[in-house]
């Protein structure tokens, strides 16, 4: 089934615009995760800082698209899967960064293990990343 970009914004009840028509458009486009870097130099001057930013927050708020922490403290982003919704992440899978080329990907087929905490702790997020060579880079 074809990714509808209208649909997806439709669905998540926000406005059409060109920016998130096109951010939306350069993650259904990626083959890994994009950093703010990534989808400011895409979109050329385009798009501000500010509205990158903005898009991004409300994506991650409406369950579009999902954070990915860094080694170097900084953050990507990767498309949701349906099971996702506005405050409700269900991407419990691993993701892998490549040493060489920088690229993440999303392993759906990997999922996070099933953690046991101590009484008094509950779990918000687990997010574990893998870092290697990627099949490309191989």
């Amino acid at each position: 089934m074809m990714y509808s970009i209208v649909e997806t914004l439709k669905k998540n009840q926000l406005s059409i615009t060109d920016s998130r028509k096109k951010i939306l458009e350069l993650f259904v486009r990626s083959k890994g995760a994009l950093a703010h870097a990534d989808i400011e130099h895409e979109s050329g001057a385009e798009f501000d800082r500010v509205t990158i930013y903005r898009t991004l927050q409300t994506f991650v708020e409406k369950g579009i698209i999902h954070t990915i922490p860094t080694a170097d403290n900084s953050v990507r982003y990767a498309l949701c899967k349906d099971a996702c919704a506005g405050g409700h992440h269900h991407d419990d899978h691993v993701h892998f960064m490549c040493d060489d080329c920088g690229t993440t990907y999303c392993l759906d087929n990997i999922s996070v293990p099933k953690l046991s905490l101590p009484d008094g702790f509950t779990i918000s997020q687990t997010d574990v990343v893998v870092s290697g060579k990627c099949r490309k880079c191989h």
